[in-house]
């Protein structure tokens, strides 16, 4: 259903368009799109029923260029800083809400809704707060969220309640929060903005987990157990800082795989940086890329929307980050209009509005070697549209028929599979159903190595590794290796010790994780270094055994 609490557009907005356009000479494009449509960011998004946000500073809110897009292509502002700790609450009791209602109260004169980011965080924490006693934590916490959360009750409609909580490889931060709380400080940081404002959605919000790897496993471990323990955990916000072209294929999988446990899914600050000069061909990649998370959200019911980190490139926070980088929204420095805003207009314009539901054929377990048949169904409301299937996650050796639906083939590999299946008509609506896939037995040895570049930057990387064993008995003690193709170096790991020689890497089992069952898996990661290739290493041995 459509929120009802989103603002109605029309002949207002269009009058406002022109006043504003002729008063600052921007091209506020409300042309029709590829697909036909015309309208802001923001008439487009609410026709689906999703919104398109920005985020907005202090000294944004008095740029009367800025103002001017923010005001009629959004319809959702995230405070950049002006909510944060080291902001609200400077000083232990002592209250600085003046930047935030400053954010506030340009969105509510321009009927703009708010999102609040954040309430606790590891950084941008005030000094007086790291060093508490452990023992004073929790209540000086939960004071923080019951102060700011009650300020801002009715006010905002949604809070990134923990923000960034996980490491890369899946772990919780040993924040003063943790370290003060253990795990649980997340579930009593939720329960206590719910208690000051039970009507605002409340959600936990990262990076790096847009696509199925071990941190966004990570955070849909944490919150299965939040849902299962009745906290009111409401949404998990992707932050979705992306690096040209590498949008994660799985990325519409995860967020169906979040969706499933019940609660929303929101890309919250989307940019996407371009290796400086940016040439017109970087420029329509990033306008590919800005549609595949468009596309992404639109195929996930439960993505409520998205929004933009920064206005244009002439506020982005990338340059300033990192060095050599730049050009990362969809208007450029003089906040005119690039091809990823008219690709992301262009994906809203798309579609019927039809409603395609996916009959969900339930958990799935399968042998190692015996053949799979499984028939896929859907409805579609709009009558006469042919259904093309697609499926993300499925164990190898299966395969959809993306014209009837059926899953059939014979699994090669033992382990468990999230898996989501999609279905798409002609005009552009799409449903899912999400399920997990597991494949017993194989023989009394055997493993599978996946390798992922979570994040990569001109001279940095950031990689995960997960060892699957596919064999019918357990592995007891692991030496996982392999050579990187490029001048990689690793700097640091976790959930292995790790050595390096030449380009040849060896990574050997912890002491928590050395056995890996039939069946099961375990994960790793490192952080390196590179100068002239990054290039992901494809062999791999366990043992001395050659994997898949």
């Amino acid at each position: 259903m459509r929120d009802p609490s989103l603002r109605s557009t029309g002949a207002r907005v269009a009058a406002a368009l022109v006043a504003l356009a002729a008063s600052t000479g921007l091209v506020l494009s409300c042309a029709p799109t590829a697909s036909g449509a015309s309208g802001t960011l923001a008439q487009l998004a609410e026709a689906k029923g999703r919104y398109f946000g920005t985020e907005l500073t202090g000294n944004m809110i008095h740029d009367s260029t800025i103002t001017t897009l923010a005001a009629t292509q959004f319809d959702m502002v995230t405070p950049g800083n002006e909510m944060k700790w080291d902001t609200t609450e400077p000083s232990n009791g002592s209250y600085n809400f003046g930047p935030g209602d400053g954010i506030v109260s340009f969105a509510q004169s321009h009927n703009i809704r708010v999102r609040g980011h954040n309430l606790v965080w590891h950084s941008q924490l005030p000094g007086w707060v790291s060093g508490l006693p452990q023992s004073q934590v929790r209540g000086v916490m939960e004071n923080h969220i019951t102060t700011e959360a009650t300020h801002y009750r009715g006010k905002v409609y949604a809070w990134d309640v923990v923000n960034e909580p996980f490491n890369e490889d899946g772990s919780l931060r040993q924040d003063v929060f943790y370290n003060a709380m253990g795990t649980g400080y997340i579930a009593d940081a939720i329960r206590t903005a719910h208690a000051a404002d039970p009507n605002t959605r409340l959600y936990l919000n990262d990076y790096n987990i847009e696509g199925e790897n071990a941190k966004s496993d990570g955070m849909y471990n944490l919150v299965k157990s939040l849902v299962a323990q009745g906290v009111p955990i409401g949404g998990v916000g992707l932050e979705s800082h992306f690096i040209l072209g590498q949008i994660p294929s799985t990325m519409q999988a995860n967020m169906a795989r979040f969706a499933a446990l019940g609660v929303d899914v929101a890309v919250t600050e989307l940019d996407d940086r371009i290796q400086l000069p940016a040439g017109s061909a970087s420029l329509q990649q990033q306008g590919s890329d800005y549609a595949a998370v468009v596309n992404d959200c639109l195929a996930v019911p439960r993505c409520v929307g998205v929004s933009q980190w920064g206005v244009g490139d002439a506020d982005s926070w990338i340059p300033g980050t990192f060095s050599g980088y730049g050009a990362a929204t969809m208007y450029d420095n003089n906040y005119q209009p690039k091809p990823a805003y008219y690709s992301s207009a262009d994906a809203l314009g798309k579609g019927g509005g039809g409603t395609i539901t996916v009959a969900n054929p339930g958990a799935q377990s399968t042998a190692v070697g015996t053949a799979v048949s499984v028939q896929v169904t859907a409805t579609d409301s709009t009558s006469g549209q042919t259904l093309s299937y697609s499926a993300t996650g499925l164990p190898p050796g299966l395969a959809i028929n993306a014209g009837t639906g059926l899953i059939s083939g014979t699994p090669t590999t033992a382990g468990t599979y999230p898996v989501t299946i999609t279905v798409q008509d002609g005009t552009g609506a799409s449903g899912s159903a999400s399920l997990t896939w597991t494949v017993t037995g194989g023989g009394p040895s055997g493993c599978h190595v996946t390798y992922t570049t979570n994040n990569q930057w001109a001279g940095g990387f950031v990689a995960s590794m997960t060892i699957t064993n596919t064999g019918t008995s357990a592995i007891s003690g692991w030496q996982l290796t392999f050579t990187f193709p490029g001048d990689q170096h690793v700097t640091n790991a976790w959930n292995a010790t790790v050595t390096q020689n030449g380009a040849a890497v060896t990574a050997t089992n912890a002491n928590y994780n050395g056995t890996i069952p039939a069946g099961g898996n375990t994960t790793l990661g490192f952080q390196g270094t590179w100068n002239s290739s990054d290039t992901a290493p494809t062999s791999f041995s366990v043992n001395g055994a050659a994997c898949s």
